[in-house]
């Protein structure tokens, strides 16, 4: 027996289509031509999530850092492991022709040069023989030269054909490794891009930027997309790192407020010197609260889930409904 499903999204259109009993929803979404951005298909990266608005649902899995508790209490669900039980609604939060745009496309490029950043960052630049065109906050898979193994990483910059990746220097990270030990200018670097539906949307009112790390990148090509188009709404950038030596791209940051007239930038360290006179502590302590409560805002959150989990419990208790929250978690591979 078949279910009625109907997906809406953020643009006001709504997509009908038949899912099967039993059935992966995102299975029956692709089938019939509705191509909601996707990743790992494991129930790992969080990418297909969406809401379950109405109707009867189960999930074979579901990763803990991919979705939290509560996300689950707030029916959220990842469309690769999603079977329907009834006649569903699912709301995602992007625009309708995210699913039309063209799949992710396998290009080749090489690196150009590799910027140490800060004690734990580096920028890694990547060029194409053609422009990639993607949106502002999406990532890329990358091969590591020389491995069988891929990592993931945002666009830290706008698109055209020479790109720019923040990477976290893991002690013994596969890419870490290969940036710190035998990467070379020219070695050819294999990409599978545009990816995710994190990603900034037409800007009509007060943006609050919040990132964790190297959650920074895609906020960096937000930033730099804002600053080349212009932007009359304010822009208030909060950076949370553990210690000054991780902090990165300041002259670059503060840069932006030469194209972006209400430019505010915020840094909060986590686990400071004691010499550091600087915000301390955890993001959440240090949002202007007056600033959100006065007005409606786009908040984008990029960083680790314990970071992104504490903030979207941070805006429930504050009751900040006025806040839309989009958000990218992502984890750090410890190999």
């Amino acid at each position: 027996m078949n279910h009625k499903v109907a997906f809406s999204f953020a643009d006001g259109k709504t997509l009908f289509f038949p899912v099967g009993a039993d059935e992966i929803l995102l299975d029956a979404a692709l089938r019939n031509g509705i191509k909601i951005p996707l990743d790992c298909r494991e129930g790992v990266c969080g990418t297909c999530q969406g809401r379950c608005e109405s109707g009867d649902y189960s999930q074979d899995y579901v990763d803990e850092e991919a979705l939290s508790s509560l996300d689950l209490q707030q029916r959220k669900m990842l469309s690769c492991q999603t079977r329907v039980q009834s006649d569903a609604t699912f709301y995602f939060d992007f625009d309708s022709s995210l699913c039309n745009a063209p799949g992710p496309v396998q290009v080749r490029g090489t690196v150009s040069e590799v910027q140490q950043v800060s004690a734990s960052t580096a920028i890694l630049h990547i060029q194409l023989e053609a422009a990639l065109d993607f949106l502002p906050g999406q990532y890329a898979r990358l091969s590591v030269p020389g491995t069988d193994s891929w990592r993931s990483y945002s666009f830290a910059n706008r698109p055209g054909n020479q790109l720019q990746f923040l990477v976290r220097l893991l002690p013994d990270g596969v890419m870490s490794n290969y940036l710190r030990e035998r990467c070379q200018v020219g070695d050819e670097v294999r990409m599978e891009a545009p990816l995710g539906a994190f990603y900034l949307r037409q800007v009509s009112q007060p943006l609050v930027l919040v990132a964790g790390g190297t959650g920074l990148s895609a906020l960096l090509g937000m930033l730099d997309e804002l600053a080349a188009n212009g932007c009359a709404q304010p822009v208030h950038l909060y950076y949370g790192v553990r210690g000054a030596e991780d902090l990165c791209e300041a002259v670059r940051i503060h840069a932006y407020a030469a194209n972006i007239a209400n430019f505010r930038y915020t840094e909060v360290l986590s686990d400071p010197s004691p010499e550091w006179s600087g915000k301390r502590g955890y993001l959440t302590e240090h949002f202007d609260l007056a600033e959100l409560r006065d007005r409606s805002a786009d908040m984008y959150v990029c960083g680790p889930p314990p970071m992104v989990e504490s903030i979207q419990q941070w805006l429930a208790d504050q009751a900040l409904d006025g806040v839309q929250l989009y958000y990218e978690k992502f984890t750090q591979s410890n190999i």
